[in-house]
């Protein structure tokens, strides 16, 4: 598997000086480097090992005013050989870099006292016991110390051993999927255009991928591939690699932004990380404090938001949240570097925990308990947290990808099993970013609202039968989207909590009750409109002699109708629903015997009605799709 190693240590120690001797190649490239002697930019070398290995080399700026290029650099590596010159010992870049390498997550590493020639043997055990002083408590503690000449080549074949041993055995904890290239340089070259290059810190690419440019989800086509000089058809991870981008000019594209896959990233201006206040900070980092974040090769100005303190005091630990004046791509685990305005220094780091995430209330209990558990949820629990805190709106499964530290068949398993114990439901699974869940609380919580909600609604109309489905839509499901809200519906009415009748939804046990007088009157509505049949009676006649007025009876109106003996054909003009049962059969024998049209003078006839109900009954058959209006006549619709 590829291994990346990266220098790190003081200006003038020698980094570059070493990497020439232990592979022939000169990092720096840049005129200016070679006028000023210093390291400016970030340098890239490769050495080919004994197991056959090929060890890709990021050589760092030891300039503290190029620190940022250096945490840039730093941000890929798996190990670290961190240099100091036997003739001057630990400067202060050696430890700041040492430190940058800590809060990256870099674990292990080398020491090489270079220089080792311009000192004699005394000096030089000194220096080594300085040193060994110096890294006690790091995780370089137990790292084996190489004195070593980069002009006589004293001690590099000892070095070179060490680190193809180390390389051999490095075992880098990678992602195989989110392929992600964080970019470290942008240039042309001729006869093929935009190239970036950087370390492929995750994933794989290949020859005619679609990729996209994050934060600015700019679009283009992977032309060919370099990694180490060589053209290849597919990178892996762990390699620098250079792409060659279609589509795209040197001016569309900047130092920071992350080469990926299209729909596998989702930037965003506030995350959650969990940030050690390094020990050795002047001071501690205070509410709103704006510093300068590094993160892969970006750098941006942030404002950090402590939610269960005022201030984060060195030697210090917490959950925090980093708001970004614009949108970032990260995922769960990767690593930030904090730096202090003025004067510059390295002050803090840590791990993404959440890349896109709400604001949060501070010093709530809430916020207090969501903070541990994000300190210490992984795998399949993270993933139920991440969709817990999502409530009704869910996650697709390409945002669980970036939450968690899942990789897509983990994940898949995880997701299987939550929803086969109930700790999660699938919505859609066809959705824009992937399948799509909601966490199994929030379909507890939904089911419990919407049976109160229809329970309420029938303490609230209890002539109506139910509620139809888009009315229920509408008011309680208005804050859903269509599938959860189908997905609840159909829940509750394949366990017999609701029951539908047509579009209307309902309880089981729901049932229409008229009081004494209601169902009085319902009796004599309905002989009325029955004995009317296709000439029913005026409301007012009906209602007059009760003393009713038709606000006052038209519960009872909605309720014959819910139950299908009455139907309203116009405003207050309401025929029994046999009647018209028997109209629409008579209708339908008449165009069944050949006739082809329907003017109401044939209307009239068939029917042998008045002016009166006539116009409303033909405008009823039209509403109810039995005839259509052409012209002055009606003509059987088509179904």
């Amino acid at each position: 598997m590829p291994v990346i190693m990266g220098t790190a240590g003081h200006i003038d120690h020698g980094k570059t000086t070493l990497i020439k001797a232990l592979t022939g190649i000169d990092c720096d490239r840049l005129a200016e480097e070679k006028k000023r002697g210093i390291t400016i930019e970030l340098g890239f070398a490769f050495m080919d090992l004994p197991g056959g290995t090929r060890l890709g080399v990021i050589d760092v700026p030891g300039h503290e005013r190029f620190v940022k290029n250096m945490v840039a650099g730093a941000a890929g590596i798996d190990f670290v050989t961190l240099v100091i010159a036997a003739d001057e010992g630990v400067m202060p870049q050696t430890r700041e870099h040492l430190d940058i390498c800590t809060l990256l997550g870099v674990e292990t590493g080398v020491v090489a006292l270079t220089k080792c020639d311009m000192v004699d043997e005394d000096w030089l055990a000194m220096v080594t016991d300085d040193v060994r002083g110096i890294l006690a408590g790091t995780f370089l503690a137990d790292a084996p110390i190489f004195p070593v000449s980069s002009h006589t080549g004293a001690g590099l074949p000892e070095l070179r051993a060490a680190l193809s041993e180390l390389a051999d055995a490095f075992a880098p904890k990678r992602r195989s999927d989110l392929a992600r290239l964080p970019i470290d340089r942008v240039f042309t070259l001729r006869g093929h255009g935009t190239v970036v290059t950087g370390t492929l810190i995750a994933g794989s690419f290949a020859v005619g991928d679609d990729v996209r440019l994050f934060p600015t989800d700019k679009r283009s086509k992977i032309r060919s591939l370099q990694s180490h000089g060589e053209t290849v058809d597919v990178s892996p991870a762990g390699r620098r690699t250079a792409v060659n981008l279609a589509g795209l000019e040197v001016e569309d594209i900047e130092r920071g932004e992350v080469l990926a896959l299209p729909g596998t990233l989702f930037p965003d201006t506030v995350w959650e990380v969990e940030l050690l206040c390094l020990a050795s900070a002047p001071r501690g980092i205070k509410h709103r404090t704006e510093v300068h974040l590094h993160h892969g090769t970006r750098e941006i100005q942030a404002r950090v938001h402590l939610l269960d303190r005022d201030k984060l005091e060195p030697g210090e630990t917490a959950v925090c949240q980093l708001r970004f004046p614009e949108p970032m791509a990260g995922v769960h685990g990767d690593r930030v570097v904090i730096r202090s305005g003025a004067p510059l220094r390295t002050m803090a780091g840590g791990r993404v925990l959440t890349p896109m995430t709400r604001k949060l209330k501070r010093h709530t209990e809430a916020t207090s308990t969501l903070l541990a558990e994000l300190a210490t949820a992984t795998g399949p629990a993270l993933a139920a947290l991440q969709l817990r805190r999502a409530g009704v709106e869910g996650l697709g499964f390409a945002r669980l990808m970036t939450l968690t530290d899942l990789e897509s068949k983990a994940l898949d398993k995880a997701l299987t099993s939550l929803c086969d114990k109930g700790g999660a439901a699938l919505v859609d699974r066809e959705g824009k970013e992937g399948r799509h869940y909601v966490h199994g609380d929030t379909v507890a919580e939904l089911t419990i609202s919407l049976a109160a909600f229809v329970a309420a609604y029938h303490k609230r109309e209890p002539l109506k039968l139910g509620v139809s489905r888009s009315e229920l839509a509408s008011t309680w499901g208005k804050a859903l989207s269509p599938k959860l809200f189908h997905l609840m519906v159909e829940r509750l009415l394949r366990a017999g909590k609701l029951a539908t009748e047509g579009d209307v939804i309902r309880l089981p046990d729901h049932k229409v009750s008229l009081a004494s007088d209601q169902a009085k009157l319902r009796g004599i509505l309905l002989a009325a409109y029955q004995k009317g049949g296709l000439t029913p009676p005026n409301i007012k006649d009906i209602l007059e002699p009760l003393d009713l007025t038709f606000k006052e009876a038209q519960p009872v109106y909605k309720v014959l109708q819910d139950e299908g003996l009455i139907i309203k054909a116009q405003e207050n003009m309401y025929f029994c629903a046999e009647a018209i049962k028997a109209l629409i059969e008579k209708v339908q024998a008449y165009y069944a015997a050949g006739a082809t049209d329907m003017g109401p003078a044939e209307f009239r006839e068939l029917t042998g009605l008045s002016r009166k109900f006539l116009i409303a009954l033909l405008e009823y058959l039209d509403k109810d799709k039995i005839t259509v209006r052409v012209g002055d006549k009606r003509q059987l619709r088509k179904r």
